[in-house]
């Protein structure tokens, strides 16, 4: 529609926040009849520029299983969060947050992944955290799974590889819906559902020693699983409460080519397509095409149920979420060099780069905001976005001057994007508070705008202390992205 006037800045109600993952906060993982989790039998990386949750086998498993400390896996502990909600929503509140990302663990609501009954004290607690919410005017944003899967489903079904565990899920999802539906207007169903192509930590299913071409079947055809699983859930929440809304959530891997050479202009839209193709299916309601040369030349098969198809179709996604922290680059005859420890690339010369290797790029996030509503046309949502530092704790403050160029940079990318035409719903900055990083399970990878006294062993009093990044955020969500200087 053309208008002479176009939006100038952030649009009122906008939703300002931040984001976290039960797997890397939350601990007590063995308390309340609370199930063990994916996620809490992945070890600490020895490299924090590798990652390693998907280095996980039958023997691994089964010493993880049997291991019954922290020490080796933090995200059994995370940064206590089960006994420290009140005090770190209250501090969100100080900052003037308007929504809260957080997931709810399937493993504390149905501790084996497919109980008849939930467990009570796994929905009293979450009960408490929306109460603590609601007295701060804070909205819910909640992640159905993130990386958190009930381990039992690996041990029965091999994850997500098993169409079985479409029904266990989605008895999950209707038990969340009828328990907290009243008191959440907006959910995400499988957080970063692209990366399940990576293996374990998002599929659930055990796949090492297998050939390329077996791992690409067994994590397509878990993926196919979850996009299932994906559309049910969405058909649940609108028939129990139709004005609700429910997303999708993507890794955003943007990429450019290496050269304007047509090779590598065509094997970086190759890259995207395959980055893209999980929303589409999402937001669109099947299959691209442009996926069937592809499956078909790694000789894989998408093992679909009879109605399968008219699921996705009936049952698209409202909004599309994403998180964003770097951009690669691509060429035709690239080896699949890692950049950081989150994606396959080539590294950019004209960009910085954190400690981690992640490379840092904010106007790459005005790139993919318009792209995506090109593409999309319905509204987005920025759910993850943040710089992993090793923060100095000197006489009980943290001057993180980096923290705050890197969120100020973005958030000014954001805001050229609605001045673009991009209807953006909101932004829930990654990790408000320190917590055990998804990739390498190690604490001094810090983004929180709270620091949480606690090493990578574990020690530390779990005091939260405000970083100079807490008053700068402060600052901004007070006047809606209007105020962007550098000074608190």
């Amino acid at each position: 529609m053309y208008q002479e006037n176009y939006p100038q800045n952030f649009p009122t109600g906008f939703l300002w926040g931040g984001a976290t993952a039960a797997n890397q906060v939350e601990g007590a993982w063995n308390l309340d009849g609370k199930g063990l989790t994916t996620a809490e039998v992945v070890k600490k990386a020895t490299n924090r520029k590798k990652m390693s949750m998907d280095a996980v086998d039958q023997v691994t498993l089964h010493q993880a299983i049997n291991d019954h400390t922290t020490m080796l896996y933090p995200k059994r502990r995370g940064v206590d969060f089960y006994h420290h909600y009140a005090e770190d929503i209250k501090l969100f509140a100080e900052m003037g947050f308007k929504v809260y990302r957080f997931s709810i663990a399937w493993a504390r609501i149905l501790p084996h992944g497919d109980d008849k009954q939930p467990n009570q004290a796994g929905l009293d607690f979450y009960d408490r955290v929306l109460t603590e919410l609601e007295k701060y005017q804070i909205q819910p944003l909640i992640t159905l799974s993130h990386y958190e899967m009930p381990l039992d489903l690996t041990l029965k079904y091999n994850g997500w590889s098993d169409r079985r565990t479409i029904a266990a899920f989605n008895h999950y999802t209707q038990i969340v819906f009828e328990h907290f539906g009243q008191r959440v207007k907006y959910w995400l169903t499988f957080n970063e559902i692209n990366t399940g192509t990576w293996g374990f930590h998002a599929t659930g299913a055990i796949d090492q020693g297998l050939s390329k071409q077996q791992q690409l079947q067994l994590r397509y055809q878990s993926l196919h699983h979850q996009l299932v699983a994906s559309a049910l859930a969405t058909k649940q929440l609108h028939e129990l409460y139709p004005t609700d809304k429910i997303g999708c959530m993507l890794a955003r891997m943007q990429t450019y080519p290496a050269s304007p050479k047509p090779e590598d202009v065509r094997a970086a839209q190759l890259a995207d397509q395959k980055n893209l193709f999980f929303s589409d299916v999402q937001v669109r309601g099947e299959y691209p095409a442009f996926m069937n040369r592809y499956f078909a030349e790694n000789k894989l098969i998408i093992k679909m149920g009879t109605d399968d198809q008219a699921i996705l179709a009936n049952n698209p996604v409202d909004f599309i979420s994403f998180s964003y922290y770097m951009t690669t680059v691509t060429k035709a005859d690239q080896d699949g060099t890692a950049v950081g420890n989150m994606a396959t690339g080539g590294r950019n010369p004209y960009l910085k780069e954190s400690a981690w290797g992640w490379q840092i790029d904010p106007i790459g996030l005005r790139i993919t905001l318009n792209e995506l509503w090109d593409r999309y046309q319905k509204p987005l949502f920025v759910v993850e976005n943040g710089l992993g530092a090793q923060d100095k704790l000197v006489n009980d403050q943290i001057h993180d001057s980096y923290r705050i160029s890197y969120l100020r940079q973005h958030i000014i990318q954001m805001k050229e994007a609605i001045k673009d035409g991009v209807k953006l719903l909101g932004y829930t900055m990654w990790g408000p508070i320190d917590l055990i990083s998804f990739s390498t399970s190690e604490m001094s990878k810090r983004y929180g705008l709270i620091y949480v006294d606690q090493d990578d062993l574990g020690r530390g009093t779990l005091t939260r202390i405000r970083k100079d990044s807490f008053y700068w955020y402060q600052k901004v969500i007070a006047t809606n992205g209007t105020d962007l200087s550098d000074n608190q």
